[in-house]
């Protein structure tokens, strides 16, 4: 049991085919106890649902976009538990309408909503958790390669991911001294309700699918046992870095057909 006596708090569940359910299943798996978020009253019974078959797990509403929510989710935690070992964080959005066409015609207002939600979020909610990281621990975010590499319709999420990479190394540079480790996991696409958003979503699958080195798509499970050794002690020597899970895809140079 690589968690026993573990707690952790995993935020971004919004139902049962999030990556962020499927980290919180590998994690429970393993002995941790779980906290969880919900934003607004639309995703609560989604999350209460879920959790309910972990025992001790609790959520609590938290918009990752008011301060004021996440101080009071973690008023919340600490009412619950005097530590946390570790953070997922897996937040993500931008308007439907910044995700279709080309990236030029990104508006201000979108591009700073994609960065607030997206990128600045996770050291919002990592400061606000310090105080419970007490014996050190691990936070762990979700990326995706439209991070590095152009990705038809990803747009402005594109370079909100980028600016969450690398907020993950200066993150784990200013918490290492605390044995706090940062790290993302970059992810092949799924189809999570999050992901609906990204205009060709189905044709990304297949794609993935038909040319990745493993020949098949990215599957929930594997992002969540990955996670699951980011925050174990199995991973105690690595931060700041971006682990990639996605069969491979990102080595590729060139998208020839397979042989």
């Amino acid at each position: 049991m690589l968690l026993d006596g573990k707690t952790g708090l995993i935020i971004g569940v919004a139902n049962k085919h999030s990556i962020a359910w499927a980290i919180a299943q590998s994690a429970a798996s393993q002995g941790a106890k779980l906290f969880f978020n919900y934003q607004g009253e639309r995703l609560r019974e989604n999350v209460e649902e879920l959790i309910a078959t972990m025992p001790g797990a609790k959520a609590f509403p938290c918009d990752v976009g008011d301060d004021a929510q996440i101080a009071a989710l973690m008023q919340n935690v600490g009412k619950e538990t005097p530590k946390i070992d570790f953070l997922v964080h897996s937040v993500a959005f931008a308007p439907r309408e910044e995700l279709t066409g080309q990236f030029v015609n990104t508006t201000r207002q979108g591009f700073a909503t994609a960065l607030d939600v997206s990128a600045y979020s996770l050291v919002a909610v990592t400061k606000a958790a310090l105080p419970l990281m007490t014996d050190g621990g691990s936070v762990v975010t979700l990326t995706y390669l439209g991070a590095e590499r152009v990705v038809p319709h990803y747009n402005v999420m594109g370079v909100a991911k980028a600016a969450l990479e690398a907020t993950v190394r200066y993150l784990a540079h200013d918490l290492g001294p605390k044995n706090i480790r940062v790290n993302a996991i970059s992810a092949g696409p799924i189809k999570t309700l999050a992901a609906r958003g990204v205009s060709g979503i189905s044709k990304m699958v297949d794609h993935h699918r038909e040319f990745a080195p493993l020949r098949r798509a990215t599957e929930q499970g594997e992002v969540g046992d990955t996670a699951l050794f980011l925050v174990s002690p199995l991973g105690r020597g690595i931060t700041g870095e971006v682990i990639y899970v996605d069969g491979g895809y990102h080595i590729l140079g060139s998208l020839a057909s397979p042989d």
